[in-house]
């Protein structure tokens, strides 16, 4: 059986997941947003964060309840764990619904970040676009919601992501066309989200609006943690200062397939 953790309870959970190197686990665990569940509310030897489709597993994968929490998973997951025991287990209990692929962690250095370099992107602007820190006028905005639903889906609400978190665009033609937001936050920053509509992508667009999200958090003190989940990602944020670290283990499954 598995338990709901209550926030008192979060701390038990910390030296758990210390060597799975993620801000969005810091969300969780710093009480920003998310929710966990145990096999044991006092003494839990398996766990499991969830934040919006991410979701870590940490403790001991041989257990009957390691199995329930790798079966208590949003509709679509992306699931991230740090030994290779957590990974054989969901291969056999997930067989031939998940796909196994890399994803890119960066260095969380603030030293890495140089803003006269990132400045110097925001000048590239096209004529006839516009950067527009976002507020609750472009959130609930169509062109802004479509461009993804990731933006501002870990929030309570549009409200919650306005008072608690951080986001640009870029306006054309009255459309929101691209955007960098905070996907999570967490004490010391925030996580970062991008998209472009794709009849807009090769224009430079995602470089200028990152830069204007990673300047707003370095000028108010907060890191803007960047995770790749491409190549296009990867090289983006070597263009814009940051250093690769390593790659790493993610599993896309689809829980209702």
């Amino acid at each position: 059986m598995i338990y709901k953790v209550n926030a008192e309870l979060k701390n038990k959970l910390v030296p758990m997941f210390e060597n799975i190197d993620s801000t969005i686990v810091l969300s969780y665990l710093q009480g920003h947003m998310g929710d966990a569940w145990v096999d044991n509310l006092e003494t839990p030897t398996v766990a499991q964060i969830t934040v919006g489709i991410f979701v870590f597993f940490a403790g001991d994968p041989t257990t009957k309840e390691a199995a329930e929490l790798l079966c208590n998973l949003p509709e679509f997951t992306l699931a991230i764990v740090d030994s290779d025991e957590w990974k054989n287990r969901i291969e056999s209990i997930h067989n031939g619904k998940f796909e196994k692929f890399h994803r890119y962690r960066f260095e969380k250095n603030p030293e890495h970040l140089n803003k006269s370099h990132i400045l110097n992107f925001l000048s590239s602007l096209p004529e006839g676009y516009e950067i527009k820190k976002i507020d609750s006028n472009i959130a609930n905005g169509p062109s802004f919601q479509e461009l993804s639903e990731d933006f501002v889906s870990q929030f309570k609400s549009i409200d919650d992501f306005i008072k608690r978190g951080v986001g640009y665009s870029i306006i054309h033609e009255g459309k929101v066309v691209t955007a960098a937001t905070s996907f999570s936050v967490y004490d010391d920053g925030i996580e970062i989200e991008i998209a472009t509509h794709p009849e807009y992508r090769r224009k430079g667009l995602a470089t200028i609006v990152a830069s204007s999200l990673i300047l707003d958090c370095l000028d108010n003190g907060k890191y803007p943690s960047w995770d790749g989940a491409n190549i296009e990602s990867v090289e983006l944020a070597k263009k814009l200062g940051y250093v690769f670290k390593e790659t790493y283990d993610t599993y896309f499954i689809n829980h209702n397939e």
